[in-house]
């Protein structure tokens, strides 16, 4: 098993990177998230690896940090997700977010990433839910999956909201259609909008 690759970013393109270490360069499939992570060519880049070996293929997928690889490997055990899919959804969601989504069984927002439908969604959601919550430590400060332990925005966000009265079921949809770069306090004020809206 290869464990990571450290080298030199010699080569890039929508779903690859080619990372030159020793004058060896090792072509790793992976997201955008970690495309947009690693920088441009030329870069000293490290990347988390999943090898994987099937009859009439042998490919490295490699990822920024070892949240994403961790998602990646979870996303691939689900009958019908193949690892072009799992690209796909952490191309379009990162690992707290993915998390969120399954834990507050959301699987419409996963139908919105290229590639995935309703069966797959729903899929994603049913074999991972439990998962998520017990058996992933490289995910265990994702928000959905510790509930208000997490210590990000989408946390401390969600454990605001559970103290105000509102059901995890209800605010967590919300929760993940917010920009999650936006701190705490405007995620909740987003959301406690949109419940507004709802209640006209």
């Amino acid at each position: 098993m290869i464990y990571s690759v450290t080298g030199k970013l010699i080569h890039t393109e929508p779903t690859l990177a080619v990372v030159e270490c020793a004058g060896v360069g090792y072509a790793c499939r992976t997201t955008q998230t970690t495309l947009a992570a690693i920088g441009a060519p030329g870069s000293d880049v490290r990347l988390f690896t999943h090898l994987s070996v099937r009859e009439d293929a042998v490919e490295l997928f490699g990822f920024a940090d070892r949240d994403e690889l961790a998602c990646f490997e979870l996303l691939i055990t689900v009958s019908g997700i193949g690892p072009k899919a799992a690209l796909s959804i952490l191309s379009d969601l990162t690992p707290n977010r993915f998390a969120l989504l399954v834990a507050s069984g959301d699987s419409s927002a996963l139908t919105r990433v290229k590639g995935i439908g309703k069966k797959s969604a729903e899929r994603i959601v049913v074999d991972l839910k439990d998962k998520l919550a017990k058996t992933n430590p490289a995910l265990k400060d994702a928000p959905a999956v510790s509930g208000a332990g997490g210590t990000d925005n989408l946390s401390e966000a969600l454990a605001a909201l559970l103290v105000l009265g509102y059901r995890q079921e209800e605010v967590m949809p919300l929760l993940v259609k917010q920009d999650e770069t936006a701190s705490a306090e405007e995620l909740i004020r987003l959301t406690l909008k949109e419940i507004g809206k709802r209640s006209k």
